[in-house]
């Protein structure tokens, strides 16, 4: 399965289309938030519209709390929800931790971590690989903003436990790395021209891990 993964367009998608055409065939689409910048959310329509594939996407911290609404309303919602896709499940969590912004999707730690733990157990049950879509990264991983660390310690708690960690948020936090068995991916910002491919081989054995590559591409 090839996922192409954006983040943080910010309601600029003007390269969205050289993107997927570097991209290839693709079979599913993850959107990890900030989809537009503070809004309004039927902007997202645009970005929606470009893709003929499945998509899953997360609302971002600069996104209004009724972009959630407009994403369920368009059949692309993964926000607070559990999906089966080809063999693997996907689970998202949009928004993020508190920043010094006051940006308007922001969600108390405490809170984030009540509702991540229902989730995740509803993922998890299922016994199949687990992709986490997020916009926030996990507090340690893909989070350095100068020399300090702002990313979510509810995340955090599950690195080890899913296969792979999709996020955004950190505009100056491009890249892969593995933590603790799990790989994390921030594709870059999509309205700098950044995106990602994740081929992902399922092994068929819900205690193996799945073969996971990704390729960092730019428009």
């Amino acid at each position: 399965m090839r996922l192409f993964a954006i983040a943080d367009p910010h309601g600029n998608y003007s390269a969205i289309l050289p993107l997927l055409e570097k991209a290839g065939i693709i079979d599913a689409v993850l959107i990890a938030g900030d989809i537009t910048n503070f809004g309004p959310p039927e902007k997202a329509s645009e970005l929606i519209g470009m893709f003929s594939q499945k998509i899953m996407a997360v609302p971002g911290n600069c996104d209004p709390l009724s972009m959630a609404q407009f994403l369920d309303s368009s059949c692309a919602s993964l926000h607070d929800k559990v999906e089966n896709f080809k063999g693997i499940t996907f689970a998202g969590f949009g928004g993020s931790n508190p920043t010094p912004f006051c940006t308007p999707f922001e969600i108390e730690e405490c809170d984030i971590g009540e509702r991540l733990d229902q989730l995740m157990h509803d993922a998890l049950r299922m016994q199949q690989p687990v992709v986490l879509l997020t916009h926030a990264p996990p507090y340690g991983v893909l989070d350095t903003v100068g020399e300090n660390h702002v990313g979510c310690r509810s995340l955090a708690r599950y690195l080890g436990r899913v296969s792979l960690i999709v996020c955004g948020h950190i505009h100056e936090a491009r890249g892969i790395r593995e933590q603790n068995g799990t790989i994390v991916i921030n594709p870059g910002m999509a309205a700098s021209g950044y995106a990602a491919l994740i081929d992902i081989e399922n092994l068929l054995h819900a205690e193996e891990r799945p073969r996971i590559d990704i390729r960092l591409i730019k428009a």
